[in-house]
């Protein structure tokens, strides 16, 4: 499957001052496939050393770490000659050798010729449960997502449909195959965009085969929440886990303790919420209380929404098929307007943006707030073709953006200062 990190990795390998690199992310979001995948093409070999799969060679790293003291064991381990000029060390699974990790910051100072990198899950909470320190300002940093919309066409074969969702976007002009691409959309919202999802759902296995595979994905989470804390820690990492999708359910997106129990609170449960967003489980949302840039100045921290890294798990977890999906299905509207605002967040952080949302002590909220340049950008989104919101309209009052953006089940089009943008194209904002 084609990865827009690929890019981003091929541009840190030809970098000027070029450090050894980090690549984060979630399990099985596809951070060795792309890494290997980006080796073969760039280098002559690649020396992969998986540190759960291989522990001996942890060893290596219990004394010396320095360069000069590592490279002649690890050739001598691996029967591997570490050539900076044609060979990619490769440090996998970091998290279960964190001074392999700590190793970087000497490979920068005194070995910067030996492409590095160093690929992890759960770096944050393995990091934070040892006595050993990031190599902050000593490596370069990539998060990997899972596969955002535009991601997953191309691994549909849909790249022509791409390129046409993007001319629109740029155009504001309508697409002729607007159905067709908002079917695209209800797909991608049951698959979701962890790898081995989305290719099972290439190779023509049906919704029943994929949620199979979405389950197995869960339970293999929740055994890394029992594995990475206490007892008393995971069983709250668990139930904040839990009532995520309960949260996204509710008419009102915002993440409120009690929907975790009637007696929960903030100094409870805040530490099990820094630890999924850690472990790269969930998104925070966080509500500013003015539309003005920065917008990073005005964060209300004590507010916030909390999505899903997978609209596609986020979807299993709630039980959603695709007839609860289509517009007909009224009674699910509000089940389909939580799904369809995880969906905006996963595209939004896949590229890149810091994303929050825009409250007031009233009921007005705009879903979406986002800063482009030196324009600040409303963005409503709406799961089906009813558009009305008091709150959008509040929001242009106080702050009088340039343009708001709606996006909904509509096509392209702009009218009033209103941009609508079809659900699909939520790639195309960032």
């Amino acid at each position: 499957m084609k990865r827009k990190i690929e890019q981003a990795l091929c541009d840190w390998s030809h970098a000027i001052g070029r450090k050894p690199l980090v690549v984060n992310g979630a399990r099985q979001v596809g951070k060795t496939y792309s890494v290997l995948a980006f080796a073969r093409q760039n280098f002559k070999r690649v020396l992969h050393i998986d540190f759960s799969a291989q522990p001996l060679y942890c060893a290596l790293f219990e004394s010396d770490i320095t360069p000069a003291a590592l490279l002649p064991q690890i050739e001598a381990l691996s029967r591997t000659t570490v050539d900076p000029a044609d060979t990619l060390l490769f440090f996998d699974e970091v998290q279960a050798c964190p001074r392999a990790l700590t190793s970087l910051k000497y490979f920068c100072e005194q070995a910067p010729e030996y492409p590095v990198i160093a690929a992890g899950s759960l770096l944050g909470v393995a990091l934070a449960r040892k006595d050993y320190s990031f190599p902050v300002g000593k490596v370069d940093l990539l998060h990997l997502y899972p596969l955002d919309f535009e991601e997953f066409l191309w691994a549909m074969g849909e790249e022509a449909l791409v390129r046409l969702i993007r001319d629109c976007f740029s155009r504001d002009a309508p697409l002729n195959l607007h159905e067709h691409a908002l079917d695209w959309y209800r797909k991608y919202v049951l698959v979701g965009g962890l790898p081995e999802a989305v290719q099972t759902y290439a190779l023509g296995q049906a919704f029943p085969q994929i949620r199979g595979i979405q389950d197995a994905l869960t339970d293999a989470y929740l055994a890394d929440m029992t594995k990475y804390a206490s007892p008393i820690d995971s069983a709250k990492i668990l139930n904040v886990w839990r009532s995520v999708p309960e949260q996204l359910a509710k008419e009102n997106h915002k993440f409120q303790y009690a929907t975790i129990a009637s007696s929960a609170r903030a100094h409870q449960y805040e530490a099990a919420i820094n630890w999924l967003q850690a472990a790269g489980l969930v998104m925070y949302c966080y509500r500013v209380d003015a539309g003005v840039r920065p917008l990073k100045a005005h964060v209300e921290r004590d507010f916030f929404k909390l999505y899903l890294f997978d609209v596609g798990l986020l979807s299993a977890l709630q039980g959603v098929s695709a007839d609860d999906l289509l517009p007909a299905s009224d009674r699910n509207a509000r089940l389909r307007g939580g799904i369809a605002e995880n969906y905006v967040m996963q595209q939004l952080q896949a590229a890149g943006m810091f994303a929050c949302y825009w409250g007031t002590t009233s009921k007005s909220e705009v879903d979406f707030v986002v800063q482009k340049g030196n324009d600040v950008i409303p963005i409503e989104v709406k799961s089906g073709g009813n558009v009305s919101s008091r709150s959008l309209e509040a929001y242009r009052k106080a702050y009088r953006p340039p343009y708001v953006m709606r996006l909904s089940t509509k096509n392209f089009g702009r009218e009033g200062g209103v941009r609508s943008v079809p659900l699909y194209a939520a790639f195309c904002i960032g």
